[in-house]
């Protein structure tokens, strides 16, 4: 039995057996064709990849994002019935003359019709506003395919500064400094993905930091780098800063011992010095790092060096020589990169098939660090950058604004020397190409470069292009992509706009002027009229400054402008308004800007205007025909004490006198208008509001030149280090400030119209006039308010006062109208009439 069950057990294990290797064998022929199978799919799916990254590669780099209809028609529509209106207003103004104030009428149509005009230049450009978009990742598919060599065009950035203590070594040694840092910084920044990459900046930053950072090692990296080599570096730059404070006798000497080449600024060599880029310019993980070079042109005295213009191009020939590359970005020394993809986003634009062969640069919008939350004086120019360079971008491009511009150098010069030339022979051709005679008998500064004959370079060159038929390009990410500083005090914010409306005036004096150059060229009739109103806009400061005495003039003589209206010109009158103001509703409706940013744009308009245009007209004539040269006046853009320290630094200077001659001349007739209302009667009160409204209009206007005009008022307290008394010395504002406020000036106001009225009413008048000098009294018990008013930051607005005064003053002459303390008399008046009663 057994040996049966075996044989039978043999025989059943011998036919499972059999039928597991054949279910094997089905098994492995079934899994190879799975194999194959799988294969197969994998290499649809590839093929299905590749086709989908080549269709991604051939399509746009960007595409361009018009303002929809709705939201643009309706302002366009009513910029035609803006401009309709307007005709028949001043066919009203012409008709009808004021005869008794005929001089006055006559000045303020010619005003008028001048500021019409400027509207017009101003707004029709801004008739087709549109936007852009890049696409990063199809960029990058189409150039930077994995495992191959990146095919994005090299790039050169060219930083212009001037030397901060003239002619010494300090920029020489801080870039030294700055190019070992590198060496751990950027790998830093690139394997956390830093955002901003200017070390300052990033860690001054008040974020979250660890918001999107999952790498372990990120928070022990990051207090490495702040703490020790960040803290370091800013030790050594502030040592080399407090060496180079005091020039030494002999000059400056180099660390080999060598005398300082520029320790003449006016008559020095030119000099290069290439830091990162040759042999052993690598970071600490060993990957090559970007050239880093210094540049200093050749400087003598009797030659003229063009200011920034001439530095751009003699670093543009400097670039052709030592890199030869196709693409440029300009930075100003004060601005850092706040977006490390801004360079792609221009590549999108550069690097396109179609567009890049018809495009000269990218611009992008300017961004600024260290302004206050009000925005006082307009530093962001949000009006500028945020609605008039997209509308620009839509016909032509927007104009080149000095910084965060990238150009194809190429089209200024058609290249450089071919590579694989001896390092030494190219940094002798590179200090050739600085020299100060290189230039001579040439185009450059004419038709090549960046062209000479305004401290505008940037205008000019923009303008230039534009003529032959290149086209720009506004590129707006959604973080900024640079960012710098500008001065935040009234002084200092003055003289900048006096610069840029001085460089506006040379050109419009030059043979460079939008309105009669550049006919035979392919610039168009919008671009063209845009030009026109970027160079003429300072010759408006003087209708503005007329036009702004006007109504102070009114008040003052009881004349006015305008005759007394008909039912019909009333309807016009209110028309022109209503108008206006949907006009800039709509446009801050599509434009996405805030009223507040469009208010300090008028307000500093007018600021500007009255002061900085008005002197650049003259500076400018002067200089251009007459050959006096006008030396303006470097800013300070930052901060002594705190963040807005140099906010509430008051500067005297020259071009204060107009507005606050203004200021005064409307308050001084809002007054007198008032107490001429009040002697007249009833009848005179109608008159009186239309002369107020336009005097009104003019103080609000000049409110922020108010706000600045306070010569004690700092940030600082009195002693920064003294914490005891710190608070003392701090001015916060209450409404309870008003009633002393008032008390003061009504009391000052009626100690001089008490003594005045004394002088003329004689001899008699003295005694009671010393009773009523009590308000010394209240006055020398309010000094301490009095002084602390006007003392520090966080102070009273001065709007406040401001009111305070004109209430006072008001009163005041109401007193003297009106004294309900005499004894009135209710019988005929006794005196002598002779043959006439």
């Amino acid at each position: 039995m057994a040996m049966g069950r075996s044989y039978i057990d043999n025989k059943d294990f011998e036919e499972e057996k059999e039928f597991y290797r054949n279910a094997v064998n089905l098994n492995e022929k079934q899994g190879k064709r799975g194999l194959l199978e799988t294969k197969d799919k994998r290499k649809d799916d590839q093929i299905k990849d590749d086709d989908y990254l080549l269709g991604e590669a051939r399509q746009p780099l960007w595409r361009k994002v018009a303002v929809p209809s709705s939201l643009i028609n309706p302002h366009r529509i009513v910029i035609i019935l803006r401009l309709i209106i307007l005709l028949f207003f001043f066919q009203f103004r012409i008709t009808t003359p004021v005869h008794d104030a005929f001089a006055l009428w006559l000045i303020s149509v010619v005003c008028e019709f001048w500021l019409a005009l400027s509207w017009f230049v101003d707004q029709f450009p801004k008739w087709f506003p549109i936007t852009r978009e890049t696409y990063l990742d199809r960029l990058s598919i189409r150039f930077e395919r994995e495992g191959e060599p990146s095919l994005l065009a090299p790039l050169d950035v060219f930083v212009t500064t001037a030397d901060p203590l003239n002619a010494s070594m300090l920029v020489f040694d801080t870039l030294a400094e700055t190019s070992e840092f590198a060496r751990i910084w950027v790998p830093f920044c690139k394997k956390y993905n830093i955002e901003p990459r200017a070390p300052e900046f990033y860690f001054s930053q008040k974020i979250d930091y660890l918001k999107d950072k999952v790498h372990p090692t990120f928070v022990k990296d990051r207090r490495a780098m702040k703490v020790r080599e960040y803290e370091e570096f800013k030790v050594k730059i502030n040592a080399l800063v407090a060496k180079a404070q005091k020039k030494p006798e002999e000059g400056w000497v180099m660390q080999d011992g060598n005398p300082w080449p520029g320790n003449d600024s006016h008559d020095h060599p030119g000099m290069i010095k290439v830091y990162l880029g040759s042999s052993g310019a690598r970071d600490k993980d060993g990957k090559e790092l970007p050239r880093l070079v210094y540049v200093s042109r050749e400087i003598r005295p009797c030659y003229q060096h063009n200011k920034k213009a001439g530095a751009m191009n003699a670093l543009l020939r400097v670039s052709a020589v030592l890199t030869n590359a196709p693409f440029v970005l300009n930075l100003d020394c004060d601005h850092y990169t706040n977006n490390s993809k801004a360079i792609r986003e221009a590549m999108c634009f550069l690097m396109d098939p179609q567009l890049g062969k018809k495009l000269c640069y990218v611009q992008f919008p300017k961004r600024f660090d260290g302004v206050d939350h009000h925005d006082r004086y307009s530093n962001h120019n949000t009006i500028f950058f945020d609605i008039t360079m997209k509308c620009l971008d839509g016909i032509q491009g927007p104009v080149y604004v000095g910084t965060g511009f990238f150009i194809a150098s190429t089209l200024m010069e058609g290249g450089g020397l071919p590579k694989g030339i001896n390092s030494r022979l190219l940094i002798k051709e590179a200090i050739h190409v600085i020299s100060c005679g290189y230039e001579d008998k040439t185009e450059w500064g004419k038709e090549i470069g960046w062209i000479y004959g305004s401290v505008t370079e940037d205008i000019l060159t923009g303008f230039k292009m534009h003529c032959r038929g290149w086209k720009s390009v506004y590129c707006m990410p959604k973080r900024a992509a640079f960012k710098g500083s500008v001065p935040i005090n009234l002084s200092d914010r003055l003289h900048q706009v006096l610069k840029w409306a001085l460089g506006s005036v040379e050109i419009f004096l030059s043979g460079h002027c939008p309105l009669w150059y550049g006919y035979s060229g392919k610039l168009k009739w919008l671009q063209r009229l845009a030009y026109i109103n970027i160079i003429v806009y300072p010759f408006t400061s003087t209708p503005l400054l007329v036009y702004c005495a006007i109504p102070a003039v009114c008040l003052l003589t009881g004349k006015f402008i305008i005759p007394i209206l008909s039912n019909l010109a009333s309807i016009w009158l209110m028309a022109l308004f209503i108008s206006i103001i949907l006009a800039c509703v709509l446009e801050l409706r599509w434009s996405g800007v805030s009223i507040q940013d469009w208010w300090r744009n008028e307000q500093f308009w007018v600021i500007g205007g009255v002061s900085a245009h008005l002197f650049a007209v003259f500076q400018g004539i002067l200089r251009v025909i007459a050959g006096v040269d006008t030396n303006l006046k470097v800013r300070a853009k930052g901060a002594e004490d705190t963040v807005f320290g140099e906010l509430y630094l008051f500067k005297w200077t020259t071009l204060l006198i107009p507005p606050t001659s203004l200021v005064i001349l409307n308050m001084v007739g809002i007054v007198a208008g008032i107490s001429n209302a009040i002697n007249n009667g009833y009848d005179s009160w109608g008159p009186l509001f239309g002369k107020l409204f336009f005097s009104f209009w003019v103080i609000m206007h000049l409110y922020p030149f108010l706000k600045g005009v306070d010569t004690n008022l700092k940030v600082r307290a009195k002693a920064t280090e003294d914490t005891v008394f710190r608070e003392l010395y701090l001015f916060k504002w209450t409404t309870l400030l008003i009633p002393p406020t008032s008390l003061v000036i009504l009391n000052m106001v009626g100690i001089v119209a008490g003594i005045s009225n004394a002088i003329n009413n004689g001899y008699d008048s003295w005694g009671p006039l010393f009773g009523k000098l009590f308000s010394f009294w209240v006055i020398m018990h309010l000094y301490p308010f009095l002084k602390r008013l006007m003392g520090r930051q966080n102070r009273t607005p001065t709007i406040v006062v401001l009111w305070s005064i004109l209430l006072a003053l008001i009163f005041s002459i109401i007193w003297v109208r009106i004294d309900i303390f005499l004894p009135k008399q209710t019988g005929p008046v006794l005196k002598q009439c002779g043959l006439e009663c």
